[in-house]
């Protein structure tokens, strides 16, 4: 069987695991472990506090630090209520395109990468190859924040990432931060005739939003001159206002789901301080006046760093070698390629499918997608004997 149809194989098996970010990915990385290990990988799986996840990390070659890591997440997005014209779960192909769940975003690549594994058994004599396969990217990153704690405490870690998003194997050496939050807002029900008596959770949650949208215009004064991304700003989006229960209810309770996409650390330290300020002094008071319990408390679901341009940058000298591109991209959508990068690793996103596709019903990727994605870990493979 040659690399591609090795690669479809594989690609086909991932795709039968149904690993959205709310259930397990248990088997799929246990299935890589097996497949990773017979090509003579070291194998570490590290399972999450509740024992139901897990971060697949493997190393091929001399134990020594500078290696190169290949870096896909497990998980994939829901397919409730998406209009698909196959199983999701089930890779179909047509057209020169391999269709289901995770074929782009991004399963292509870690199969291209596995598949890959015995040439990189052979060739890895000087340098070695990592495979870090996280869960929980789509929802916080949250398995590679976990795996950077456990790399940062070691000497042997690699100094480049390539992490294999859909980028149509373009080159991106920059993206925005991503910081995801979940407000909540406590108030006092009553019956809604008599609104003075009660704290209207979802009011003051509305007031909160009118904040945001405050401070969204207020950030585009902030981006830098220079910036390289698309839009220059960090951006704000509000994602969900959930609260209340009847016409006639005093609503009690109220949930804000929000992000931002910052283009500097400091943007999102901007954001949080007035919005604590906002909060301390003037909702919660109003709110107290009238029930001393209520109260608004902000989770952080993830605050995942950017991707910066950097002006000396091995992987992307590297990747931009091997696929033959003329100069490198930034991209609107985060990766955990910022993550790798605070390691002290140069990090380069790039990888085979389109975002376009990411997401969406009837998700696919290109099978010459994969051909090229397998050119350039081929190339790479060859870089590992020096």
């Amino acid at each position: 069987m040659d690399l591609l149809d090795d690669t479809r194989a594989l690609l086909r098996q991932l795709v039968g695991y149904p690993t959205i970010s709310s259930d397990s990915n248990l088997a799929m990385i246990e299935f890589l472990a097996d497949r990773l290990g017979a090509a003579g990988a070291r194998v570490e799986v590290h399972r999450d506090p509740a024992g139901t996840k897990a971060n697949l990390f493997a190393t091929i070659g001399p134990e020594r630090a500078g290696g190169i890591l290949l870096s896909g997440h497990s998980d994939v997005v829901p397919v409730a209520d998406q209009d698909w014209t196959s199983d999701p779960f089930e890779m179909v192909e047509r057209d020169g395109r391999l269709y289901g769940r995770g074929t782009c975003d991004m399963k292509g690549f870690i199969a291209a990468a596995v598949a890959m594994a015995p040439a990189f058994a052979e060739r890895a004599t000087g340098r070695p190859v990592h495979f870090a396969f996280t869960h929980d990217e789509e929802v916080g990153c949250l398995g590679a924040q976990a795996l950077a704690q456990i790399l940062r405490a070691r000497d042997t870690r690699p100094s480049v990432a390539i992490i294999g998003e859909p980028t149509l194997m373009r080159v991106i050496e920059g993206h925005k931060g991503c910081y995801e939050y979940t407000t909540h807002f406590t108030g006092l029900e009553g019956h809604g005739s008599a609104p003075d008596r009660g704290v209207n959770a979802v009011e003051y949650a509305v007031r909160y939003v009118a904040r945001l949208l405050e401070l969204r215009e207020r950030l585009k004064a902030r981006a830098p001159a220079d910036s390289p991304f698309d839009p220059p700003w960090t951006t704000i989006n509000t994602g969900a206002l959930v609260g209340g229960v009847a016409h006639n209810v005093i609503p009690g309770k109220a949930r804000i789901d929000w992000e931002m996409r910052p283009v500097q650390p400091g943007d999102a330290e901007f954001v949080k301080d007035d919005l604590g300020r906002f909060c301390a002094e003037d909702l919660l008071p109003m709110m107290r006046a009238v029930s001393p319990g209520a109260d608004i408390v902000t989770e952080v679901i993830g605050e995942v760093a950017g991707l910066l341009p950097a002006t000396r940058n091995e992987a992307k000298a590297i990747v931009m070698e091997l696929t033959g591109a003329n100069g490198a991209d930034t991209v609107p959508f985060g990766t955990e390629a910022g993550i790798f990068q605070s390691l002290g690793m140069s990090a380069v996103v790039c990888g085979p499918g389109s975002i376009e596709q990411a997401h969406k019903p009837d998700e696919f990727v290109a099978i010459d997608q994969l051909r090229q994605c397998l050119s350039m870990l081929d190339g790479l493979s060859a870089r590992l004997s020096a």
